[in-house]
């Protein structure tokens, strides 16, 4: 698979993942996101994306996430891009602003969740109006200084991310962080340029993507991740997003990820590959290469996607975490003459 000057071994793809697991809150890469990053590169992925990384302290989901606000972020960054090359794989990061669904507790804190009251180490969050998510604390309203900062924050840590290493970027536009909360009408009621009609809601996305394309090279791809719908009666359509990723393409985006809903409790019918259809859609209606995500487990059900050009890549989540060697394993159940396995391990597979 190639986009742009990268080639990836194959469109078996690791997608973001939160690991929550900064114990020092400081946003600095660990040991822990060494391991995980580079097992999953060893294990035959064509390309490994890291978790949401926010561009700001403020655009954490938690105290726990991993940053690129600073050059020692960078730095920490840098030999786990270089260790994910040496074993073959596509390294990629995603930038991420969470808007009001930061500062809260991470998943598996004990007997604590939702928002961090600022005398427990929490922080005011921002949002396009001061419409809180259900069961969390109420943002602040993003000024037009505060999105100018939201802006050049996203091409400082897009700079940083080439100085780091990386081949390839995402910016995070779904899961009901900023910039889907700016692109929803269900989160986003402002009376200004960027509220209103569907053009002006994706004014911020497009800004921050033409910030990130200005400030990585031509040759790099740049991804976005889109919740094609919101489940919820008034919000996001498939409709609406065709017309956003044709809106995006034209601004220099090469893929697009698809996933859905998070930006409002919502009952969403789940099953094996049922977001599928969504990447589908997007891919014939607009032209665009897209990245399929959402209980894709098996194999056969990953090469059929391709096959019958459902999507262009298949981003292997929850499945990576149980077994980080799933392409290998995809290879030989494929009866790929050869698998993408490290050398070291070859005796196992012979």
């Amino acid at each position: 698979m190639t986009l742009r000057g990268v080639t990836a071994r194959n469109r078996s793809w690791v997608p973001p993942m939160c690991q929550y697991s900064v114990e020092q809150q400081d946003g600095m890469a660990t040991d822990w996101h060494m391991v995980h990053l580079g097992g999953l590169a060893r294990g035959g992925a064509g390309a490994v994306i890291v978790e949401a990384t926010a561009v700001t302290p403020q655009g954490r989901i938690s105290p726990q996430d991993l940053g690129l606000w600073n050059d020692e972020q960078r730095n920490a960054l840098a030999p786990i891009v270089e260790f994910m090359h040496s074993q073959g794989a596509v390294a990629g990061i995603q930038l991420a602003h969470a808007g009001r669904k930061a500062s809260t507790y991470r998943t598996f804190e004990p007997n604590r969740s939702g928002s961090i009251p600022l005398s427990d180490g929490g922080w005011e969050t921002v949002a396009p109006t001061a419409k809180p998510y259900p069961g969390l604390a109420t943002p602040a309203a993003l000024d037009q200084n505060g999105m100018h900062d939201v802006i050049a924050a996203f091409r400082s840590a897009a700079r940083r991310a080439m100085d780091a290493g990386f081949d390839l970027l995402e910016v995070h536009g779904a899961h009901g962080y900023l910039l889907h909360q700016f692109l929803s009408p269900l989160s986003n009621d402002r009376q200004d340029a960027y509220g209103g009609s569907l053009e002006n809601r994706a004014r911020l996305l497009l800004q921050v993507v033409d910030a990130v394309r200005q400030e990585i090279a031509d040759d790099v791809p740049l991804l976005v991740r889109l919740s094609a719908v919101d489940w919820v009666d008034g919000g996001l359509t498939i409709d609406d997003t065709v017309q956003v990723v044709q809106w995006l393409h034209n601004h220099g985006v090469d893929m697009i990820d698809v996933s859905s809903g998070a930006n409002m409790p919502a009952t969403i019918p789940t099953g094996p590959g049922y977001q599928v259809p969504f990447a589908q859609a997007i891919r014939t209606r607009t032209g665009v290469p897209t990245a399929a995500v959402g209980l894709i487990t098996e194999p056969f059900q990953a090469e059929q996607l391709l096959v019958t050009e459902q999507a262009d890549v298949v981003l292997i989540g929850r499945e990576s975490l149980r077994n980080p060697n799933f392409p290998i394993h995809a290879a030989e159940t494929l009866r790929h003459t050869s698998p993408p396995t490290p050398t070291p391990y070859h005796r196992a597979y012979r």
